[in-house]
């Protein structure tokens, strides 16, 4: 079964979908929250948490009990797609969580690459993924720009679309 045929046959499908088939999605930021450190001129708030949150995810607060829950970009309800901040501490559910508003030097606690943009993820609550991993169903909303291989510049209340991919 291992004929020159089949071999080339096999080769030049591989040749044609390395330019033709959908690229796969790379995955969110893998954010180790302990490492989650925010710059020297952070603006820091802090709120109940309405569920556990994690540093190094992205939140947003309900109109409905002003409590702090994790956003979600594919999320039907536009106040869940409503970004405040970035977590820089872990809560649990009705613990008080300090979040970032803006940092020009936030240490997300994963490896980032300078200049590459930064969305809030649908593929996990509270997710940083790289703007080029969106995808159908997502409402572009832009986070961060990477500063270095461990930093972003950060700023709530990001550029965002009503509309979704």
């Amino acid at each position: 079964m291992n004929s020159p045929v089949l071999s080339r046959l096999l080769f030049a499908a591989l040749l044609l979908c390395t330019g033709l088939c959908p690229v796969l999605q790379a995955s969110d930021l893998s954010i180790t929250s302990t490492t989650v450190v925010p710059g020297a001129n952070a603006i820091l708030r802090k709120a109940k948490a309405g569920a556990l949150i994690t540093a190094g995810k992205v939140v947003y607060k309900s109109a409905t009990d002003g409590k702090i829950y994790l956003s979600k970009s594919n999320d039907a309800s536009a106040a869940v797609r409503q970004v405040i901040g970035i977590a820089i501490s872990t809560a649990a559910t009705g613990s008080i969580v300090e979040y970032v508003i803006e940092d020009d030097n936030l240490t997300i606690g994963a490896t980032v690459s300078n200049g590459t943009v930064y969305v809030l993820s649908g593929a996990n609550a509270g997710g940083i993924a790289p703007l080029a991993d969106q995808t159908t169903g997502w409402y572009p909303t832009i986070l961060a720009v990477g500063t270095s291989s461990t930093t972003i510049a950060f700023r709530a209340g990001p550029l965002r679309s009503g509309t979704a991919l």
